[in-house]
């Protein structure tokens, strides 16, 4: 159901996307649907929360700098190519332009953001020989906050310029991070 909420939300629109078109795209009866989901609303809860579980393990894997810049290159190239294997670039806009109008949603998206920045404020303070990078504790809530604000831009970027040139990015990517991440 949720793949096939994302696929109609990223082809239509959160609005104009409904949930009898949903319950066609996942082969299902809309009755069945509304066994599992009360409504659209609470679709798009599910999957900001299994957004949040993915970007939580993500984050629990890194190691280095190095490995933070080709993995936000790799997903980079991967929303310019729509694949659906990462989250979707338009459906994280989608979400974020429906939290204006849902404060259920906005809500849930405020608590995935402060344990996504609370998850890589732990990675960048946490000591190197423990998998971290060691930064200094007074320099780790800007860094991480400034992080968080560039991978939006990059998925605001991949939707805007899909056919931005990829040695571009990379060197941005590899710029920000290298500044963002150094000692």
């Amino acid at each position: 159901i949720l793949c096939a909420a994302q696929r109609c939300f990223i082809d239509s629109g959160f609005h104009a996307a409904s949930m009898a078109s949903i319950a066609d795209t996942a082969q299902m009866s809309a009755g069945l649907m509304y066994r599992y989901f009360e409504n659209k609303s609470a679709i798009v809860l599910a999957i900001i929360e299994r957004q949040l579980q993915e970007g939580r393990t993500q984050i629990a894997q890194l190691h280095s700098s190095s490995e933070l810049a080709a993995a936000l290159l790799d997903v980079f190239t991967r929303w310019q190519a729509g694949d659906p294997g990462v989250v979707n670039a338009a459906l994280f806009l989608e979400m974020s332009a429906e939290a204006t109008r849902d404060p259920q949603i906005a809500a849930a998206l405020r608590r995935s953001d402060a344990l996504i920045l609370s998850d890589l404020a732990a990675w960048m303070n946490r000591a190197r020989d423990q998998g971290g990078l060691g930064l200094p504790p007074g320099t780790v809530a800007t860094r991480a906050f400034l992080l968080e604000c560039f991978i939006r831009g990059l998925a605001v970027t991949a939707v805007r310029q899909p056919d931005m040139d990829a040695c571009t990015i990379k060197d941005s990517i590899d710029d920000v991070v290298g500044r963002l991440l150094s000692p």
